[in-house]
């Protein structure tokens, strides 16, 4: 059997090693090369766990190059697995493999299609959910399903959380349909369209608080695209920038003051009023260092 694997980021890189965990063949890795990857969230230099173990490797700009097509089809791959890759393959390298591309998505398809997966799983409030492996066609999403696994989204979980749950139901999910895929016992059930979903493209602009929202959303905001994503944001007086990376809310039983308004500040956290509560954040970077105030307001 010939195995190709080509991905970025964190969970591409629990692919390759429970492949090399469970003597299942890799004969090449094409690892996004790092001068590349400075807007990747998650992103992991596989080639380098490639070397360490002495698979071949190639770097790469853009999989949809030539040379890499190329080399790739004249591979003749029995599995092409594409992992963490925001970049959308041509159907020449899907079709490349004799018995199919098999893509991942941290969600239950049909359910969720598209981008930014996690994040908008948190956003909605989702609880229980599930990651998916599965057959990559030409559509979003929308191949034939081989397996699904179960994982739980905390109230509590910022997007790092929500990242390892997902990469732990990975694992327990490769390590089940790996063997099957060996030993040709692998099935897969296609998907119904009627019950497909789809979540659009997320910005970094869209990390930027609404102070009119509920003092609940807001801080479900800033769990949800905390590192390794951009953050939530808002700008002190209206002029400099405040990531803020982890927050919790609270009874308001003091402070009267517009929503967007700091209430207080320790050297431990900042109490700012919000509809519902007060938002208590605890940690945040502040870009250009200004000295904050209470009374005065974000926006």
């Amino acid at each position: 059997m010939k195995t190709i694997l080509i991905g970025s980021v964190d969970s591409s890189k629990v692919v390759l090693e429970e492949m090399i965990r469970l003597n299942f063949p890799v004969d090449l890795v094409f690892s996004l090369d790092e001068k590349y990857s400075k807007n990747v969230s998650g992103y992991e230099p596989i080639h380098e766990l490639a070397e360490a173990h002495h698979i071949p490797f190639r770097k790469f700009r853009n999989i949809n190059e030539d040379l890499y097509v190329k080399e790739i089809t004249d591979h003749h791959p029995d599995y092409i697995f594409v992992v963490g890759l925001s970049q959308l393959i041509k159907p020449e390298i899907i079709h490349a493999a004799r018995i199919g591309t098999i893509g991942f998505h941290p969600t239950p398809l049909p359910k969720f299609r598209g981008r930014a997966a996690l994040v908008w799983q948190v956003l909605l409030g989702v609880r229980e959910t599930k990651c998916s492996l599965f057959f990559i066609d030409e559509g979003m999403d929308s191949g034939d399903i081989v397996a699904q696994e179960v994982y739980v989204i905390e109230d509590s979980d910022y997007a790092i959380d929500v990242q390892e749950k997902s990469n732990e139901a990975l694992q327990r999910m490769m390590h089940r349909a790996l063997p099957q895929m060996l030993d040709g016992t692998v099935t897969s059930v296609k998907q119904n369209e009627e019950e497909a979903t789809y979540l659009l493209k997320r910005t970094p602009e869209d990390g930027r608080i609404d102070w009119q929202e509920p003092v609940e959303s807001i801080q479900r905001l800033i769990r949800a695209v905390s590192k390794p994503y951009p953050g939530a944001f808002s700008h002190y007086n209206g002029q400099h920038k405040l990531i803020f990376w982890r927050a919790d809310y609270l009874e308001n039983k003091k402070y009267v003051g517009i929503p967007g308004q700091i209430a207080q500040i320790t050297s431990d956290y900042i109490d700012i009023v919000c509809k519902g509560g007060l938002l208590r954040v605890s940690e945040f970077e502040n870009i250009d260092d200004v000295q904050i105030r209470a009374g005065y307001k974000f926006k």
